[in-house]
């Protein structure tokens, strides 16, 4: 009677055969695990924590990103500053200030391409009488209709001037919030108080706030009121203002109008004269990069919870092959080639990991997606790391499963069958 044929390799091309194999191969990988599924999970569970870690870090490292550049956004991106700066003889006495103006402010619209609107913002430091006869020292700041969008001014109670205010000289003014607070009890309840500013009467129209808090670090103090340009020019008799706020259209062309509103600037002032044309366009390229190099580190330390559940793998498996030396020996002694037996465990360490990845996965992305369902709050998902997880799963399951996978080949068929 003519002996069997002996399995034989398994090659890369897909056949019936090869099929039948694999599927032979996989399913003695399931019935592993079924034997022992305390083994399986505790060997898993180390991809189960590095996984979730991974797309956790990811979406951390996401919302914190999205969270700066949104108050970055808010402060205005496409905001381009321009502001007097002295000059560059140090001799020059401040009697020869030459400072910006209005007309700068005509110039630039009219040669520089893309820019939207625009507002002149001039500083007023006196004084004033408010409420009670009471004196306070107040910031005072002359603007534009176009400067509650420019500089996206969040206004919380009543209304913003606009042109026929500007036109008219309406003696009106907006406070901020704080100021309404302390000097009148709340927001609510600034609208239609007096501010004498010189003499004049002004009526509180509104209150306002910026959109993102700077700490005092922008042109807007705690106390301070902002009146039409109309009248602050009225008040101070000059042309000259302090800053100059643009706003571009196109949030790609700030670097270029950048250059060119400074070239507009000097050439129409003294050759000595300096200024600061300014954006945020910088310090959002420097708030990304400093975002992706923050994701990278916490990325690693992710990786490093990955390769540790790799070496428990590995350990595992290592065991493993030890335990079913005799296993081993009868698959070699009915026809099973080493590579089907290197296959075999292999395939055992890439369905652990697998099975850990895919749950650390969705651990990582139930997160985010909870707080979408029961919370007002949403948190970027990444894809990307949720298959980036699975592929570094793969990855890791074959780098720590090789090893155990070729000791088992080697095992010789005859002291495999010997062994206990």
């Amino acid at each position: 009677m003519p002996r069997p044929a002996k399995v034989r390799s398994i090659s890369w091309t897909v056949s019936p055969k090869s099929t039948l194999v694999l599927r032979e191969i996989l399913a003695i990988a399931v019935n592993s695990f079924r034997a022992d599924k305390v083994r399986a999970t505790m060997t898993a569970l180390g991809m189960v924590i590095g996984t979730f870690s991974l797309v956790l870090v990811v979406t951390i490292a996401l919302t914190g990103k999205q969270y700066v550049l949104n108050e970055i956004q808010n402060i205005g991106a496409n905001l381009i500053w321009a502001e007097y700066a002295g000059a560059a003889n140090a001799g020059a006495s401040a009697g020869t200030a030459d400072y910006l103006t209005v007309d700068d402010m005509s110039a630039v619209q009219q040669q520089v391409p893309g820019v939207q609107a625009a507002s002149p913002v001039l500083n007023l430091h006196e004084p004033i009488l408010v409420g009670n006869g009471k004196q306070r020292d107040l910031l005072i700041l002359g603007v534009n209709p176009e400067y509650v969008n420019v500089r996206r001014i969040v206004v919380s109670s009543g209304r913003f001037f606009d042109q026929q205010d500007s036109q008219s000289h309406h003696k009106v003014a907006l406070v901020t919030e704080d100021f309404a607070i302390r000097q009148y009890g709340g927001i609510q309840f600034a609208s239609g108080y007096e501010i004498n500013i010189q003499g004049l009467p002004f009526i509180v129209i509104g209150t306002f706030r910026e959109s993102v808090e700077t700490f005092g670090q922008s042109e807007i103090q705690d106390d301070t009121v902002l009146i039409p340009y109309s009248m602050a020019r009225y008040l101070t008799d000059t042309n000259a203002v302090n800053q100059i706020y643009f706003s571009m259209s196109d949030g790609s062309s700030i670097p270029r109008a950048t250059e060119k509103i400074l070239a507009v600037l000097k050439a129409r002032h003294r050759a000595e004269s300096v200024y600061n044309v300014g954006n945020l366009t910088q310090v959002l390229s420097l708030v990304a990069k400093t975002a992706n190099a923050f994701t990278i580190v916490l990325l690693l330390f992710a990786t490093i919870t990955l390769v540790a559940g790799g070496v428990g793998i590995m350990n595992i498996m290592l065991a493993t092959v030890s335990a079913r030396i005799r296993e081993i020996g009868i698959r070699k002694a009915v026809g099973a080639t080493r590579r089907e037996i290197q296959l075999q465990f292999l395939s055992e360490a890439v369905m652990i990991s697998l099975i850990g990845g895919a749950i650390g996965t969705l651990a990582g992305l139930a997160l985010p997606f909870s707080l979408w369902a029961f919370t007002q709050y949403r948190l970027p998902v990444s894809g990307l790391s949720a298959l980036i997880a699975m592929l570094v799963s793969c990855l890791i399951g074959i780098t720590f499963g090789t090893l155990p996978a070729k000791n088992a080949s080697r095992l010789d068929p005859v002291e495999s069958l010997k062994h206990e």
